[in-house]
Formats: C-alpha cells, structure tokens, sequence
C-alpha cells in the first residue's frame, strides 16, 4: 500500500518541499481534534453557541467578512484537555461539539447575526433534533422553541433556539444552517459534531492493533502526549487509533462575502432578510482545511493571530501508529483529497461502520478521499515505511552496532509482521525489518540507474536552512549511523541538531489543481503537511 510514486518527497526531510520552505515558519504545530465539551454528565450535554459576524483571514493578505458558530458563554470545557483552547463569538468552523454515545444533547442557538440576514438555524445531520421536549421514544412534545423554518425551528434575529436529540451514533458528523443554505453555509456557518463511544467503557480491547508499549515510551517522558478523544472511533475492534485528526474541506467565493458585507447594515424585519446577494455563478477563489489555506494550515491550533480561525490541519504520528482522519465536506462542490504516503482505509461513511456480514471491516483502501458536501468520513491511516527497499534509519552496510543497532537480529527482534519491535525506545523503533542496513550510499546518491530504489534530488537545488537536514533519513542521529561509500550529507554538513525533529515530510492536498491555489496563486488553498516523526522525538500536540 505504500505510495512509492512519491519518494521523491519521502527522501525530503521535515517540512516543507523544494519551494514551499520559504512558506513555512519554525516550531512544532500538530493537529489532534479540538474541540469543546458539553459536560456529558450523567448521560446530558448542553452547549450554548451564538451566530455572529466577524473577518477570517487569507494568506494573500485578504480579509474575508464571515458569519459563524461561537460560543455564547464559555464551554464547560476544552478537549483533549491538553490543548488550552478558547472559543469565540465566531468561528469558521464553528466549534467542534465532543459528546458521547447515548448522551442527551441539548444546543441552544443565539441569532446575533446583521438583521439584514433574517433567521438562522442549526441542522445536525443525522440525527432527529427537537425544539420543544424530547420524549424517551424520540418524539417531541409540548411548545417549539424559536420560529417555524423550512428545515427546522430557526432563531429569529436577537432571538434563541434550543435543539435537544438523542446521540444515538458513534463517529463524526456536521451540522451547518438549515436556512438559506446556498448563502449561510457559505458565509461559514457549518461545524463538527464527535460522538464518542459511550462512557461506561468499550467493549473490546484495542491493544492488538495498537503500538501500546511504544505509545507507552512515548508518554513515559512525564509529559502528557495521549491526546486522542477515546480509544476507539466506535465501539469495534477494527476502530482503534493512536491519534486523530479533523479535516473539513469548503470554499469561499468573495464575491458573495463581499455582497453580504455591503448589504449588513440594511434595516430588515423580515424573516428571511433583506440581502440580495447572487450566489450564482458560483466561483471560489479561497479552498480552505478547517477554515484556513496553505501555509496557514501548519500553524498551531489557537494561534492568536487567527482569533476566528482556531483549529488548523497538521497530522503528525510515529511509524506503525494507526491515524483516525475524520473528514468532512462541508461548503458546496466535491473535494478530491489526496494523503500522500499509503492509502486510506475507510471506516464509516456518516457515522455508519463498513462491516461485512460476518462483523469484519470491509470499507475500501482509497488512493483519494473525495469529500462530498455533508458526507463524512471516519477512516485509518498508517505510515510503515514497508519495502521501500532503503532503510530509512540510515544504518550502513557494515557500520559497528551503534544507534539504534544494538545487537539486531531479525530472528529475534522483529515481531511476526516483520517490524522491530523488540526495543519500544530505540530509535528504530517499528523498522521494516527486510531494509535494515540497505543504506542509499550502496549505490551512489541513491541514484536509479546505478540499482538503487530512487534518485535523489540534488542538494545544489534544495532550499537551504533550519527545516532541511540534507539528509533522506529519518532521525536527528541518523546521519551519524548513515556510513558507506558516499556518505549523505557529506561528513560535517549535518543541519539538524540531535534534538530536533527530523522527519519525512508528505503533502496532502486536492487533487483538483485549481484547489491548491490561494486567489489563483500556487501554492496554497487545499493543502497541507503529513510529519512522519522518529520515534526519538516526542510529539507535542500541545503547542
């Protein structure tokens, strides 16, 4: 399953590729899957949001007027608990809702949204949500909340809505404005709603699919780096993971946005509003990953500098970790989005698992995980570095036993797979064991026509600097075990310092080219960085 047509920006290290190094800035940024929670006491969860109007931002420069999802008073708190988060009025996405299974989820929706754009509403999709009083049986009784919409009780202008519904399916799900659809979802008002297996515990064990003794190294250090919501996407065994991240794809056209903003002002008391904005044709010029674009994307989550736009898209994980991707499309058109480095196997589509007849997964391996508008996607990821035919630890042919190398014999150390197990701190940790000391310098410079199994690019033509060690292999030390022929670096040119992170870097982006643009301007828009990170090197997803 590897994607051997890109090794050539498997031999590039850390994060960027060829020119985007100028795009990037220093410092770790992962993901995780922020969001906030509603208390989940005793089987309820309550959030209190409000619609407002606010400005995102664009890496051209641009400042975009947006509506969005906030929180109305302070949530009853942040997770994974880790992360230091905050939550506006506004947002783009809205906040990402975390509750559990069979938890009764009561939403109430403030309208602080321009007169001008009449009612608004929340839909969440997939489940049946009432504005007056949920019954055991799902049926709702007594007075509605709000007023009578086309899709759903909405909320006046200054008025309040309150949506109660039972959290009866596991997974990843969105809700967005069920008023005006064609121009309140594009004015960024949509969100991620997280169903966690219910709080009385899973029923399966996840340990057989986990790295747990190395997940286990890897928080021995005192500081805390499990930031996975629960163990499980579902209560499966097939849904175990290691870390998880969100990726909601959309897009911006600003000619609509610019409409809205000249026409906010407008003295309106109808329900529907009173803007005459033309939604068609529709041409998007801003492709956004959790609301930003390219490089925008690789900063930390809560950067100040995006007070609307808190949650960014940088997925970071060890080899042999299971990543879960939780996707969705929100916005209007289909998003071909591509992961680089293996393929993707799918897990649920809309909160519903993929299983055969006899309990098994059996949702497909995808190449490219095309987002639908409102469709979801729970899916696992695993980067292993299998049979590329080069050790990617950079131990030589011949070196003394050093490094990582310690007394290796595939006979006893490598488990029934055929990876490295033996030792969960080493740093070849979860080695293809078939590679071990296939070095590049046994053919020079690694090159193709020389036998080896790919040509590097020429380091004259890299980008030069703190984020490129020069080298195709994966650690801060591996240059130093990295002996042959032709040594790569050359001796003395290593970059990185040994307490660095030096990793593989692997774009993920739209496979629609237009899409990894920002305003017609390569790169940016739909894309992203995949850090595959030596086991040596904590992951943070803190900062």
């Amino acid at each position: 399953m590897q994607d051997n047509h890109k090794l050539f920006a498997v031999a590039r290290r850390h994060r960027f590729i060829g020119g985007l190094a100028s795009l990037l800035v220093a410092g770790a940024a992962q993901a995780a899957a922020p969001g906030i929670t509603g208390g989940s006491v005793s089987g309820s969860a309550s959030f209190d949001l409000v619609a407002s109007a606010g400005y995102t931002t664009q890496p051209d420069g641009a400042s975009i007027y947006t509506w969005g999802y906030g929180c109305n008073t302070p949530p009853a708190g942040f997770a994974p608990a880790a992360i230091a988060g905050f939550c506006g009025q506004m947002q783009l996405p809205g906040p990402t809702l975390i509750v559990h299974k069979g938890d009764t989820v009561a939403v109430t929706l403030h309208n602080n949204l321009p007169a001008a754009a009449g009612n608004t509403s929340i839909v969440f999709s997939g489940f049946k949500a009432c504005a007056a009083t949920l019954n055991p049986d799902g049926t709702c009784t007594g007075t509605a909340s709000g007023t009578p919409g086309l899709l759903t009780q909405e909320a006046a202008h200054a008025g309040a809505v309150t949506y109660t519904f039972k959290a009866d399916a596991e997974g990843t799900h969105s809700y967005y404005s069920g008023t005006q659809g064609d121009l309140q979802v594009e004015m960024g008002m949509y969100g991620a709603l997280i169903v966690l297996p219910s709080t009385t515990g899973l029923s399966v064990s996840c340990a057989a699919t986990q790295v747990t003794a190395a997940q286990q190294a890897d928080r021995g250090s005192g500081s805390p780096s499990d930031f996975r919501l629960a163990g499980a996407a579902y209560d499966h065994g097939s849904a175990c993971y290691d870390r998880e991240y969100v990726f909601q794809t959309s897009e911006m056209d600003p000619r609509i946005h610019e409409q809205a903003a000249a026409q906010a002002a407008i003295a309106c008391n109808s329900p529907a509003g009173c803007m005459n904005v033309e939604t068609e044709p529709y041409h998007p010029a801003y492709f956004l990953l959790n609301g930003r674009s390219m490089p925008d994307t690789l900063d930390p989550n809560y950067t100040p500098q995006y007070p609307n736009q808190p949650y960014n898209a940088n997925p970071h994980l060890h080899p042999g970790e299971v990543m879960l991707l939780r996707i969705i499309g929100q916005g209007r058109l289909q998003h071909p989005f591509h992961e680089h480095a293996n393929h993707v196997r799918v897990l649920a589509r809309d909160g519903q698992m993929l299983l055969n007849a006899n309990g098994k997964l059996s949702g497909p391996l995808l190449f490219t995980t095309t987002t639908s508008p409102g469709q979801t996607i729970d899916a696992l990821f695993q980067y292993v570095g299998k049979n590329l035919n080069w050790d990617i630890y950079g131990h030589g042919v011949g070196v003394a036993a050093s490094g990582g190398d310690v007394d290796f014999n595939p006979a006893t150390d490598c488990d029934a797979n055929g990876f490295f197990t033996k030792t969960p701190t080493a740093n070849n940790f979860y080695e293809w064991c078939g590679d071990h000391r296939k070095a590049l310098e046994v053919k020079p410079f690694g090159n193709v026509g020389s036998g080896g199994p790919v040509t590097l690019p020429d380091p004259n033509v890299l980008t030069n600097g703190p984020w490129y060690s020069g080298s195709p292999y994966l650690g801060p030390d591996a240059n130093l075990r990295s002996v042959g022929p032709t040594p790569i670096p050359p001796f003395g040119t290593i970059a990185n310092s040994p307490s660095s992170e030096a990793g593989f870097a692997f774009m993920w982006h739209s496979h629609n080219e237009r899409e990894i643009t920002t305003n017609n301007i390569f790169p940016g828009g739909l894309m992203t960085m995949l850090l595959v990170d030596p086991w040596v090197y904590l992951i943070d997803e803190s900062k």
